[in-house]
């Protein structure tokens, strides 16, 4: 067709590339101009366009041609706008990324912390302190449990010693108590003793008295004989009677004598035997409770470390239970801001793609363009 049938209402595209167009001015029907895009392509007319002959009706409008390659200029001067713009905004990402980088990227320089070493150093000096008074407090704590067992158990073992010497006591008491009968049983026999002499005695006062009676009776002047049998001889039978009541008391007495001995005999080998018995139980008591009282210190030393343990298990879970929510936050920020990255990384790549768009329209633009001005 013919050139008046081409304008630049063919072309309307809403893309923008990165180019200049000028035009020049007219003289003498026609006109010159140049045109320049991104890619450092340029090129210029001059004089009159003339298709199929040099006659006048074969000449392009000029009106039209103006119209035409002003609109092309006004187009490809809003795509220079809006190129420079995104280019512009492109400048502040990449500024931005790099300032978020040098704060927060492992090639950042490490922050200066000198100044707090002191203060840690204090504070690390404290708590060493502390935790040495602490200790100090805890060994005074444990010695003095023990010393409280100790005096605990020897108090106990003097406690059992002292029921063991009132049990014997009490022991000794009962068979001092079958001594005290016997007692009484010779005190019984000797007062027997002593009646049958006061009788004695008494039957010989009366002997002596009737003695006297008859004598007196027989100081008359007539004698008197008689022939008789002699009678009992009351100072033999007396004598005999004596012999065998001192008789009866010896033997009885011997008896008694034998039979005391007999019997402290036998106590005395129930109390040595009672005695061997407790000393072994004692002895047994004593090794049973110094073997309890060292178990019993055994114990406390472990529950102790136990204690010891489980309080430095706590310590431990509390400083590494406050690292991980350190590390958490800080992995909940950086995901954050890859969050935010990703985020713009999307923008710029969608932007990416339109201009990638923009820029194959535009080459098709001025393929075309170089067709038609071929």
């Amino acid at each position: 067709g013919s050139g008046r049938g081409f304008s630049g209402r063919s072309y309307c595209g809403g893309v923008n590339y990165g180019g200049g167009l000028s035009v020049g001015s007219l003289a003498g029907g026609s006109y010159g101009g140049g045109n320049c895009y991104g890619n450092g392509l340029g090129f210029g007319l001059g004089g009159g366009v003339v298709v199929g002959g040099l006659g006048g009706d074969c000449l392009l409008s000029s009106c039209d041609e103006k119209v035409t390659m002003q609109n092309l200029n006004d187009r490809l001067a809003s795509y220079l706008d809006k190129v420079k713009c995104l280019e512009k905004e492109n400048a502040e990402l990449e500024c931005r990324i790099r300032e978020w980088y040098a704060t927060q990227g492992l090639s950042c320089e490490p922050r200066d912390y000198s100044c707090y070493y002191k203060e840690i150093e204090d504070l690390q000096n404290q708590i060493v302190c502390a935790t040495i008074d602490n200790n100090k407090i805890i060994l005074d704590i444990d010695n003095s449990r023990m010393a409280a067992d100790d005096f605990r158990v020897k108090y106990e073992t003097e406690l059992a010693l002292r029921q063991s010497v009132e049990a014997d006591i009490n022991g000794l008491r009962q068979v001092s108590t079958g001594g005290h009968e016997l007692t009484l049983c010779r005190s019984d026999l000797e007062a027997q003793r002593e009646s049958l002499r006061e009788e004695l005695c008494c039957l010989k006062k009366n002997h002596e008295e009737e003695m006297n009676c008859l004598r007196k009776q027989s100081t008359g002047d007539v004698s008197v004989e008689v022939n008789a049998c002699p009678g009992p001889d009351l100072r033999q039978i007396l004598e005999d009677l004596r012999c065998q009541y001192e008789t009866l008391i010896a033997r009885n007495r011997k008896e008694v004598e034998d039979w005391y001995e007999c019997k402290i005999e036998e106590v005395n080998r129930e109390v040595i035997t009672s005695g061997q018995e407790v000393e072994t139980c004692n002895n047994q008591v004593t090794e049973l409770r110094r073997q309890l009282q060292t178990l019993e210190i055994d114990l406390q030393a472990q529950l102790s470390q136990r204690n010891n343990l489980e309080s430095s298990l706590a310590e431990t879970e509390c400083q590494y239970n406050t690292l991980l929510g350190e590390l958490q936050n800080q992995i909940t920020c950086v995901e954050q801001q890859l969050a935010e990255i990703r985020a713009e990384i999307e923008c710029q790549n969608q932007e990416y793609k339109t201009l990638l768009d923009v820029k194959c329209r535009l080459e098709q633009e001025i393929q075309t363009y170089r067709c038609l001005l071929e």
